[in-house]
């Protein structure tokens, strides 16, 4: 026996509204606190970017310069996250039932790319100023005074971005989110080697500016991998089987009627689940009663679970 929609309509238009529940005041509240993330990351890379790459240049420090660098591409990518969270709110469409969300899983895809370039082109630049260095055709100069200063204040603003970042990525579930805020972090690691890298040169050790430079390079590749392994995973509709599964075991445990749970399968789309549940109850209820009990799983699983969006119940007699 099979729950039977609670609605029909006749034209698709409706039938795509009724895909999703209706948008709450939490939706566009998140939707705003993310525009607020990417807005606040775009301005604040744009015054490293330049404050990096010059006194990078200027105060002689191959290190800040590849951390100018990076912040540069972060700006480009910033632009680009922009654009692909604004296609993501739009609503659904016939062509596009559930949603535009997974546009936020492309732009994290995005985000990875141009990071992992980004690392590739530094750490190349920075391991060839360290053979310069040691086979003295580099600049022996050591770093400024200047170019110190500026290494850590990068590291206290992009702690802020990433406490910030990571908050509103956890609270929305936006992956393109989550992303800015392992970019921030990576970021607060570069800053750090940086500094630390203009630091010993002032004492003496020019050629530690430079490995400090392709040591940077690394870090930021190890982040493009795991930006580019989570997104690619949620466009392949990858979804946390075990762990949801005791969930909605455990929250259904409070439906007394239901003898087993035989299928648990979930869609991805962007940070959202749909469920599609297979319940065994006892085969002399009538339909309505068990309407009823598919009603109710409906509603405690959207209710305990915040990132599902629609469950779909399928009901039968349950096997002895």
């Amino acid at each position: 026996m099979r729950a039977a929609p609670k609605r029909m309509k006749s034209k698709v238009e409706p039938i795509v509204k009724d895909f999703l529940p209706p948008e709450t005041p939490d939706s566009g509240q998140y939707a705003r606190k993310g525009d607020m993330v990417v807005n606040l990351g775009l301005a604040w890379n744009i015054l490293l970017a330049a404050g990096k790459t010059t006194m990078g240049i200027v105060g002689h420090s191959t290190a800040l310069l590849s951390d100018g660098i990076n912040s540069t591409s972060d700006v480009a990518y910033y632009i680009v996250v922009k654009i692909f969270m604004k296609l993501a709110g739009q609503p659904p469409d016939p062509e596009h039932p559930y949603g535009h969300k997974q546009m936020e899983s492309i732009a994290a895809l995005t985000v990875g790319s141009f990071v992992i370039t980004t690392a590739i082109a530094i750490f190349w630049t920075a391991v060839n100023n360290v053979f310069d260095q040691l086979n003295g055709n580099g600049e022996a100069s050591g770093a400024t005074l200047g170019a110190l200063w500026v290494g850590l204040f990068t590291v206290a603003v992009k702690i802020v971005l990433t406490v910030y970042s990571r908050a509103v990525g956890i609270k929305t579930g936006s992956l393109a989110i989550k992303a800015l805020a392992y970019d921030h972090r990576n970021d607060v690691f570069s800053a750090a080697a940086a500094s630390m890298g203009i630091f010993l040169a002032r004492r003496g050790f020019p050629w530690v500016d430079p490995l400090a430079g392709a040591l940077v390079a690394l870090l930021i590749l190890r982040t493009g991998i795991s930006i580019l392994r989570q997104s690619t995973a949620d466009l392949m509709d990858s979804v946390p089987g075990d762990s949801l599964a005791r969930q909605v075991r455990s929250i259904l445990k409070k439906v007394r009627e239901i003898r087993s749970i035989e299928e648990i399968h979930a869609h991805r789309f962007g940070p959202y689940f749909v469920i599609n549940l297979t319940i065994g109850i006892d085969g002399a209820m009538d339909v309505h009663s068990g309407d009823a009990i598919a009603t109710r799983v409906e509603e405690l699983l959207t209710e305990g679970i915040e990132m599902v969006r629609r469950v779909y119940v399928h009901y039968h007699p349950a096997r002895d």
